[in-house]
């Protein structure tokens, strides 16, 4: 992300990238009419100094990162959260969280309230909707705020931290087609969630002949999905957008009066804590969570205490796969 720079500044009040140093570390060399224009200029470029020259402007202030989830129940973001918060508190940041509960409104809005209270900095799991507008992230541009995006498109002016959704869904297929399964479902995510398509491309690339039921991100919508669309359909195997969907869509093949898996493989995806601690222990592919929120704050951190530009960075973690008792080879 492109962030006004101290040459910007210098540039734009007419003096010396030394003069502007020199204001900002209130030295006597400069006072009067060029010290408030370059101070103006500052404001109005929304020129934002590392810490240690704002404090020497006078303004002391506690250190903020905001952070915004689509879903504060789903024990994946509680993980992030968790990673973020400690990695924010190792640099002496307050971490805000808001979540916009998979609605476009209430992510502008969360982004909106966050700006208000003078964060430094934003990591954020946004909505990815064909369609979708982005005036939230140009604000945050504009008032020369870093943002890290958990979850993004290649090319996205943000830095990212994710992980390669693609290939784990692949890898996670492939498990089951080696296994002699042949019949796949894939119980396939929201519409507003670019993951969801990543995984979908994988399970595909895997088993072209996969049949693909929306289902959604939670609990209920994968018990649904296995109650509105599979009980005359013949499966085999279920790819679950995520474990929450998979664990909903185990008691729905259990109320259709299927074992799992001596009649149906189950495979999620995030290894949430309790995907080791069901009756049928899931199948599911591990996403380095915590690692995650860790690592997009520390991000946020660097380019917040730059005083140059920061180039957008592109982090890819390592996910794999975890194989439990809801899989069997046929």
């Amino acid at each position: 992300m492109r962030r006004t720079t101290i040459k910007d500044v210098a540039h734009e009040a007419g003096v010396s990238i030394g003069t502007v140093s020199a204001v900002l570390n209130q030295r006597d060399s400069v006072r009067g009419v060029t010290r408030k224009r370059i101070l103006q200029i500052m404001d109005t470029m929304n020129y934002r100094p590392v810490e240690a020259a704002r404090r020497r402007l006078g303004s002391p202030r506690e250190k903020t990162l905001g952070l915004v989830v689509k879903e504060i129940h789903n024990p994946y973001f509680a993980d992030i959260i968790v990673g973020a918060q400690e990695e924010a508190q190792k640099h002496q940041y307050r971490l805000l969280v808001m979540s916009s509960e998979q609605v476009f409104d209430r992510e502008v809005d969360a982004v909106k309230v966050l700006v208000a209270k003078d964060i430094d900095g934003l990591i954020i799991n946004p909505l990815m909707e064909s369609g979708t507008e982005s005036s939230h992230f140009e604000e945050l541009a504009a008032h020369n705020i870093p943002f890290v995006m958990i979850e993004g498109q290649l090319g996205d002016a943000a830095s990212v931290v994710d992980i390669d959704n693609e290939k784990g869904a692949f890898e996670a297929t492939m498990h089951l087609v080696c296994a002699g399964h042949t019949e796949l479902v894939h119980l396939a995510g929201p519409r507003y969630s670019h993951h969801a398509l990543e995984r979908g491309a994988g399970v595909l690339r895997a088993c072209p002949s996969a049949r693909i039921v929306h289902a959604g991100a939670t609990l209920a919508e994968g018990y649904n999905a296995v109650l509105d669309h599979l009980p005359l359909a013949r499966f085999t195997a279920l790819v679950c957008y995520n474990d929450l969907v998979a664990i909903g869509a185990m008691r729905g093949l259990r109320e259709l009066g299927l074992r799992i898996p001596g009649d149906v493989s189950v495979v999620g995806f995030d290894d949430i804590d309790v995907a080791s601690y069901l009756e049928v222990p899931l199948t599911t592919v591990r996403i380095p969570k915590r690692e995650m929120g860790r690592q997009a704050a520390a991000i946020a951190i660097e380019q917040i205490q730059s005083s140059t530009d920061t180039r957008s960075k592109r982090v890819l973690l390592d996910a794999e796969l975890v194989v439990r008792s809801s899989t069997r080879a046929i």
